[in-house]
């Protein structure tokens, strides 16, 4: 068995009036946010599955139902560290992780920073957060939604 595994994560999300709009772990200010179980965070969303997909676990949705047994509006960065665990707990740890936010707005260069430490000090390993456009196609073109992708490199611990 190899000592390196990939994994990639996808997300989406519907935007919701009134919601709080989180991304990267990072609270925006705006008057929508995105609408779900938890925060909606897409960028962390994704990020969770690519890790547990490179550890050969399952994905979010199964770990974190929405059925009840995990609380509405629970913090993804929470569901983040819960995943981190059970990836540690099967032998892995990550070596990096890169993240892309597909949307129109809002723009999160001011804030990709912040939200590359605080998804780095969590998973152990450099997180780099990056964002496009669709150039006004699709849902996220039409604003919509936001979307992400991760891919994660984990290393047998």
């Amino acid at each position: 068995m190899s000592s390196l595994r990939v994994g990639i994560g996808v997300d989406a999300h519907a935007f919701e009036d009134g919601a709080p709009l989180v991304l990267g772990g990072v609270r925006f200010e705006s008057s929508r946010g995105l609408a779900g179980h938890s925060d909606g965070d897409v960028i962390t969303h994704a990020l969770i599955d690519a890790v547990l997909g490179a550890a050969g676990l399952a994905d979010i949705g199964s770990l974190f139902p929405s059925d009840g047994s995990t609380p509405v509006g629970v913090s993804s960065l929470d569901l983040l560290r819960a995943a981190l665990e059970q990836v540690r707990e099967a032998g892995w740890s990550v070596v990096n992780a890169d993240c892309i936010l597909i949307g129109q707005e809002p723009r999160i260069a001011n804030r990709r920073g912040e939200m590359e430490q605080l998804l780095s000090d969590l998973a152990g390993g450099p997180v780099t957060v990056r964002a496009t456009t669709t150039d006004r196609l699709g849902f996220t073109g039409r604003g919509e939604g936001l979307a992400a992708q991760a891919v994660a490199l984990l290393a047998r611990a």
